[in-house]
C-alpha cells in the first residue's frame, strides 16, 4: 500500500508456511493492501481450498502462485500485482536493459514469460505453463500482465524485488521516452553488480527499512 501497488483485488502475495510447506499464507480478496493484517490472513493449499481464514483467494492470482510453488520446492515466496510501470513495461515483451547499478541487479537474473500471455488464469491447466519459467531466477516479467519475484528466502526479498523491478521498469520507459540510446552497463559490471547487490540477503537487508515503516505507522497490522 505504501508504494501505490493497488488495483481492486488484483495483486497476490504468497509465502509458504514454514511446518507445512504444502500450504500458503496469502493477503484475502477484496481487502486493500492497507488493510491487510494478521487476522485476515488466508492458509490455502495447492488447490486453492481455504484451510484457515474466514476470506476467500484470488483464485486468478492463486493458480500461478501455487504452481510456481508446487513446482519449485525451494521458493518460499511470491509478491505479484498490476502496477503501473510494470504492467505497462510488460506489454513490450522484452526484459529489463542494463541501464543502471538497479537494473544490473536483474541481469540474468529475470525472465520474459511469454506462457499465457494476456489471458487471465483461472483454470489450473495455466499453472505449469508460467511455473516451467521459474528456474533459478528471482524475477520474471509476464509479458501483458505485469511483474513477479520469487525468493528462496524470504517474503522480505521477494516484496523488497518486486518494488525495485517496478521501479526499473519506470527508469527505463522514462529513457526510452527521450528518444535517445542509452548507454548499457557492460555484462561483466553488470554481473558483478548482481552478484554483489542482487543477492537474496541484500534484498532482505533492504526491505528493512520499510519494515520498521510499516511497523511505526500501521501497528494495527499485527491485530
Amino acid at each position: 500500500a505504501l508504494q501505490g501497488f493497488d488495483y481492486g483485488f488484483a495483486g497476490p502475495l504468497t509465502v509458504r508456511d514454514p511446518e507445512f510447506p504444502d500450504l500458503y499464507w496469502t493477503n484475502p480478496m477484496c481487502v486493500h493492501f492497507s488493510q491487510v493484517k494478521v487476522s485476515n490472513l488466508i492458509l490455502a493449499d495447492h488447490e486453492g481450498k481455504v484451510v484457515e481464514g474466514q476470506y476467500a483467494i484470488n483464485r486468478a492470482g492463486f493458480v500461478l502462485h501455487a504452481a510456481v510453488h508446487e513446482a519449485h520446492p525451494d521458493i518460499v515466496a511470491m509478491c505479484h500485482a498490476h502496477t503501473t510501470y510494470g504492467t505497462a513495461f510488460a506489454a513490450l515483451g522484452k526484459p529489463l536493459d542494463p541501464i543502471s547499478q538497479d537494473a544490473a541487479a536483474f541481469y540474468e537474473d529475470h525472465v520474459v514469460i511469454k506462457s499465457e500471455a494476456g489471458q487471465v488464469a483461472v483454470e489450473k491447466k495455466a499453472g505449469p505453463k508460467v511455473a516451467d519459467w521459474f528456474k533459478g531466477v528471482k524475477a520474471a516479467i509476464h509479458q501483458n500482465h505485469g511483474l513477479l519475484t520469487a525468493s528462496r528466502h524470504s517474503i522480505e526479498s521477494a516484496a523488497f524485488w518486486f518494488i525495485a523491478l517496478e521501479r526499473c521498469c519506470q527508469q527505463q520507459l522514462m529513457v526510452e521516452a527521450t528518444g535517445s540510446k542509452p548507454v548499457f552497463v557492460s555484462p561483466e559490471r553488470s554481473r558483478y553488480s548482481r552478484e554483489h547487490v542482487g543477492s537474496e540477503y541484500i534484498g532482505w537487508l533492504h526491505f528493512q527499512p520499510i519494515w520498521d515503516q510499516l511497523v511505526k505507522t500501521q501497528p494495527d497490522m499485527f491485530d
